[in-house]
This record gives structure tokens, sequence and C-alpha cells, in this order.
């Protein structure tokens, strides 16, 4: 029987199975050992990943010739040896092979860009097609991978052919019977995957490397696919309602009460000392971590203009990002809430009408725009920002068909671009046309809020020739001609009759990376944030513990503003608050109190650590129940209120 089986009608299916397992293995060994200078492995590490990668490794060699196992329990064999049948089996296999190689390349260069399997991210990227290829074909030679990719098809289907394993399969005998105990099996363990085999199972070790390495991609993508939107109170450990609201209320209580009884975080906050409204320029940098800094420790010199304003501005020196991606770090700065599991609210249904950051500055008689440099309709910005009563300003070479929002969108036209690559024009003529924009407001005679989302500091890394010393090309060199960006924008700023009444505030969206050691590396969120022109302020340094989502109710604070608020941000000058810090991934939760640090999973998990920031270590500790049930109450209320509609206005 197995003999049949191997050089039979099966041969060039099976052919393929261990082909593509012996390719796997190779990926896999390659990646251990690109990981293993940043963080060590076991032998149990070891062991752990090669033997479950396997395991997933056959779920994907079965899923990928489902059909064409099928194909073959069905075909008559009279048909077999036919001419139909012939040119049928090379396609198929030809597209499997093609499949298989394209997701290897495609798993090194997202493994080089994020340090993970395929997650949400990738299924992010399939949708937005032009900015992925495009940053394909600028970051890598395409013409020279695709050739590669269909050359390893070709030496794979030679070598099939060499050693006759077409000609086995056209030639054969076999039953229905023997035919369907084979397509019968292979369709039964299929199923056994579906059912039992979930990609978490991945994740049960301590090292986050081991972890990633023991999926597989195809299966890591779909996996994600499946779970791109979590039901936090399906999946995630709960309190009492009423606890974690009262719990919440506690934490956020501004001075002048709460609007309502019941489920709700809404309330009055009342400002003191002198009122002051400026216009508000919100600089949101791509990828910047705070580590790119010399006030954080960098030897490089990436950044001398911020490490200037750094030193005589209010700086920010122990801030956290909530997520890892930018739809992450606009739903922080905008909604000034945690992250809850899945997709970030930014690109969900029914986040229209919200009391968002921009909410509260139209109750203050401002006019609000988004500026972006790259096309808005990515990632859902446009109807996001538009449908919260922000106009936007935008690259606008795609028009997404079905958006709703009704304010009004400019395009930055092709003779303000001297530069662009696949993500955007550079921060150059992105912030050419902030200025543009905000000389029109000023003349409007109305204070304005701009919120302005940068891409130059993102793969390729490419911008103007001529601005800087590094090369283009590198992670380091978009850093220094962002920074550079930054410093010409701020001198034509200095330049406007407006700029005395304009507050600038320059923060990351993220940072540049998030894998580490931990699944959640702590030091991998830690950005930074200046607040430039505040009158009567020079140098400030707020060096609490605190989040992306605490920016705006201080800035509020500064500003001397009543205003009512639905935010979960608090002011960190004040002195009740008590600094703690959320943030996350698009399925595991973090609340970070002083060195308590508490990790909400799917499964109803709550896992507690001890945090030692000088060594970037978590311990596994147990935590007084007081600091989980808070941690809790954090994300069930949020996830709770834009559920049940307490977010909109």
């Amino acid at each position: 029987m197995f003999n049949r089986v191997m050089k039979g009608r099966y041969s060039v299916l099976f052919a393929f199975i261990t082909t593509f397992l012996l390719v796997s293995f190779l990926v896999r060994t390659g990646l251990l050992i690109v990981s293993i200078p940043k963080v060590g492995f076991s032998l149990t590490d070891v062991f752990h990943l090669y033997l479950l990668g396997f395991v997933y490794d056959i779920g994907v060699a079965l899923f990928l010739t489902v059909f064409y196992s099928l194909y073959l329990l069905f075909l008559p064999e009279r048909w077999n040896n036919s001419l139909g049948n012939k040119i049928i089996t090379y396609i198929f296999i030809f597209l499997l092979l093609l499949i298989s190689f394209f997701s290897f390349f495609a798993e090194l260069t997202f493994w080089q860009e994020f340090e993970s399997r395929f997650n949400f991210i990738a299924v992010d990227y399939l949708i937005y097609t032009y900015e992925v290829i495009h940053n394909i074909n600028e970051s890598y030679p395409l013409p020279i991978l695709i050739g590669g990719v269909l050359l390893l098809v070709s030496v794979v289907l030679f070598l099939f052919s060499r050693k006759q394993l077409f000609k086995y399969s056209f030639q054969s005998f076999m039953s229905f019977k023997s035919r369907l105990i084979v397509s019968g099996s292979l369709f039964g363990l299929m199923m056994l995957y579906v059912l039992f085999v979930n990609n978490t199972a991945a994740e049960s070790g301590a090292n986050r490397y081991s972890n990633e390495l023991s999926k597989a991609g195809i299966y890591s993508f779909f996996a994600a696919f499946k779970n791109n939107e979590l039901n936090y109170n399906d999946f995630y450990p709960l309190i009492p309602a009423d606890q974690a609201y009262e719990l919440i209320k506690k934490e956020v209580q501004g001075g002048g009460g709460f609007v309502g009884a019941g489920h709700t975080i809404k309330r009055n906050v009342v400002g003191k000392g002198t009122l002051y409204k400026p216009n508000v320029i919100m600089i949101t940098v791509e990828s910047l971590s705070a580590d790119f800094m010399k006030h954080f420790g960098n030897t490089q010199n990436l950044m001398p203009v911020l490490d200037s304003l750094a030193d005589s501005n209010l700086l920010f020196t122990n801030m956290l990002a909530t997520g890892t991606r930018t739809v992450r770090g606009m739903e922080a700065l905008t909604l000034s809430i945690p992250p809850t599991p899945g997709n970030s609210i930014v690109r969900r249904a029914h986040n229209e009408n919200l009391t968002t950051i921009g909410d509260i500055f139209k109750n203050a008689g401002y006019s609000r725009t988004f500026y972006y440099g790259g096309d808005g309709y990515f990632d859902n910005m446009n109807e996001y920002f538009g449908s919260n009563g922000f106009d936007i300003t935008d690259r606008g070479r795609n028009i997404k068909m079905g958006d709703s929002y009704l304010t009004k969108r400019t395009l930055i036209q092709d003779k303000q671009v001297h530069f662009e690559n696949a993500w955007g024009i550079s921060d150059e003529d992105l912030f050419d046309a902030v200025i543009r924009g905000s000389d029109q407001a000023y003349k409007t005679g109305k204070p304005f809020y701009n919120f302005v989302m940068t891409t130059s500091n993102h793969r390729p890394f490419t911008f103007p020739g001529g601005r800087i010393s590094i090369t283009e090309g590198s992670r380091e060199a978009a850093v220094r001609y962002t920074d550079y960006a930054i410093g010409r924008f701020l001198k034509q700023l200095a330049e406007k009759p407006w700029y005395k009444n304009t507050v600038v505030i320059i923060v990351a969206d993220h940072c540049a990376s998030s894998a580490g050691k931990n699944e959640i590396d702590i030091s991998k969120y830690h950005i930074p944030c200046i607040v430039l022109n505040l009158p009567g302020k020079n140098k400030q340094v707020i060096d609490k513990l605190c989040s992306q989502i605490d920016l705006y109710p201080t800035l509020f604070k500064l500003f001397g503003w009543s205003y009512q608020s639905n935010l979960f941000g608090q002011d960190v000058l004040d002195s009740s608050y008590s600094p703690r810090a959320v943030f996350g991934t698009y399925q595991k939760l973090a609340y970070l109190k002083n060195d308590s640090l508490v990790i909400l999973g799917p499964q109803q998990k709550a896992e507690t650590f001890l945090y030692h920031k000088a060594e970037n270590e978590q311990v596994p500790h147990s935590l007084p129940r007081s600091i989980t049930d808070k941690a809790i109450a954090y994300y069930q209320t949020a996830y709770d209120l834009f559920k049940i509609g307490g977010l909109h206005q």
C-alpha cells in the first residue's frame, strides 16, 4: 500500500508535502539563527519550536493540498493519463509551489520588520495592496526576487519530473476504495486541525521568540484573519460591571462631578488658572522610539533638533504608547482610551460621532484638520477622522468608494510634492501642506487644531537627497531626516504671525519595533513627547509613568480649560495622579502600576509580574487582587463603553 501511494496517483502530492516540510524547516532554522544574538534559547526551547513547528507545518501542507487531494479522489481512472489531467496537475503543483515559496519569502521580510510570524498586521497589509506592493518594490529588488521564486519553482518541478513522479501519477492504477482511504485520511487529519489545533498553542512558553518560531506563517495568517477582533467579554477575565465602573470612576474623577449615574465615565472637568486658547499642532511621528534621542541614551546624534527642544520645553520622559501600530496611537491620542482586543477603534464600524479630543476642541471654538502624507483611505483613517468632524488633507492617490464623511477634503497636488515613496510624501512636503492649511485657518479668525501624521520614518526609509549626511535606506537615516524636517518646519513656523499663539506637540504613534524577549516588552513602548511654546513654561520635565492617553488631559489642565470629558486619560500634573500605564498587542492587554505588571489574555488569563525597569525584566509574582481588578476594570469598561455607544456624543 505504501509503495502504491508513493509511486502512484498521489506521488506528486506527497512529494509536494515533503518539499514544503523541508523548506519550512530551513526557513525556521534560518530565523532561529538570526534570533540567537537577541535572546537565549535553551535546548527545551529549540525542541519545542521544531516539534510544534513540524505539527503546524503539516497542518499548512494539508490545507494547501486539500483540493488537489479531493481532485485525485474523484478523478476517473480512464482520465488519469489524459492531456487534460496532465495540464491540471501541472497547474495545481505550480500554483502550490508558487504560493509556498512566495509565502516563505514574505515571512522572511515580515520577520525582518516585526520579528514575528504573520499576524493581524499581515491581514491588514493584504487589504492595502498599493502601499504594500510599492513598499516591497522600493525596499527590495522585486524583479530579482520574483525571478528567484519562479526559478525555485522551476527547479522543484524539474526534480519532480526527473524522479518520474509525474509519470508515476499519470500511469498508475488505484481503486476508488484505496483512493478514498488516502484522501479521506488526509481530509480527516485536516479537520482535526480545524477543530482542535489552535494557533495560540504556540504561545504557552516564556520565550517569545521561541513561541513565534514554533508557528507556521500561513497557519498564523489565517488564525489572525479569523480573530481580527476579539470580544472582551467572551475571552478575557471579568469582574462585576458595577465594580469595574466604580474603580474607573475613582481613577478619573475630575472634581466637576459625573454626568449621570451607572455605566458611564462622562464627567465635568473644571479648569483652574488663566484660560488659554492657542492654536495646537500635533506632529505624530511615525515609529519614534524614545531611544533614538540622546536624552534616553542614544549616542548616534540622530535627533539633534528634538534633543535641543527637549532641553528647553515640556518633556515627558516616562510615557508609554498604547500599542504597536499607527492606528493604536491615533486611537489613544484622539479618544484617550486603553487599547481593546483586536482592531483599533479607528478601523472598526460605528466609530463616528465619538467624544474625541477633537470634540473638545470643537466645543472650544476650534477648526480641526487631519494631515497625512499618504492616502488617508489606508487603515480607514480618513473615514474615522472625517466622521468625527475633522477636515482632511492627504495625498489622495486613491479614492475609497463608500466614504460617508461630510467634512472637507483637500488633496496635496503633484506640483506641491518634491519627493514621495510608497507610503507617502516626504515630511518636508507634508509640513509645507500644514503651513498652507494653517495660514488659511488663521484667516478665518478661529483657533485651529491640526493632527499631523508623518510617514518618512517608515520602510523603505527614503527621502529627498542632500538634506543629511547619512545615506537613505536605513532606519537611522530616516530618523535623522525626520528630525531635520521638524527643525525646518519649526523655523518656518517662527516666521508666522500666528506662531506666538501656537503650541506644538511632538509625540510618537508607537516605537520602531515591538519585538523583544517578552511577548509584551515594555521597553518597546517607551516614546518621547515634547510640548513646545507653552506660555510661561520653559524647561519642565514630567518623569512620572504615564500613557499616551494622558497627554491631552494634562494639556487641557495647562490651558485652564473646563470641559465635559469622556476620557480615560488623567492629568499627570494633578497631585492625586497615581502613575500607571495601559498598553498591549492586538491580543494581550497590559497594565503597569509602578513596578506591578498585569497582562490579560484570551481564555480569561491574568498573569502578574514584578517589572524591573533597569534590567527590562518581568518576574512572575503574585500581586494583590486590587491591582488585578484595576487592570481588568480599565479594559472591561473601555470595551463596554464602545460597544454600548457610551463613547458617542
